[in-house]
């Protein structure tokens, strides 16, 4: 398989707490999106690199996750996660999952193991993973 390269690109006017910015990615789906001290730092109307993180972590995991339990036999009807990340005193430090599913015939436990090895091979877990201490929970939906 070839090399798959994405494209994002960011411009910052100003200083730091009056500045603002927007994020541009070529697929479209971000384009001149703002951000500013205030989206970062302040929870106002914008996106931010912390959200933007863990959006991507989030797909991420809920992709190598359905791929995981398709490899073992299980096909799964349903992933939903959310990531939450945590940026505190400038340091982004921690990272929790929380994913559920459908699959048919599964049993909670089976889920949760499942999930914890499914981390382990996500992509982006193991980009994030040396610098950031990575949480899971877990839970199969009827």
């Amino acid at each position: 398989m070839a090399a798959i390269q994405r494209i994002a690109s960011a411009v910052w006017r100003g200083e730091l707490k009056t500045g603002n910015g927007a994020i541009t990615a070529t697929s479209g789906v971000l384009r001149d999106t703002p951000f500013s001290y205030a989206t970062r730092f302040e929870n106002a109307r914008g996106t931010n690199p912390e959200e933007l993180i863990a959006a991507a972590h989030a797909a991420c995991f809920s992709m190598a996750f359905a791929n995981y339990l398709s490899t073992q036999g299980h096909r799964p009807l349903q992933i939903s996660t959310r990531a939450t990340i945590s940026l505190e005193n400038g340091v982004i430090g921690k990272m929790h999952l929380e994913t559920e599913g459908q699959v048919p015939g599964m049993t909670d436990a089976a889920f949760k193991q499942y999930a914890t090895e499914a981390e382990k091979k996500c992509p982006v877990s193991n980009l994030l993973r040396p610098g950031l201490s990575i949480s899971l929970d877990a839970s199969l939906r009827s």
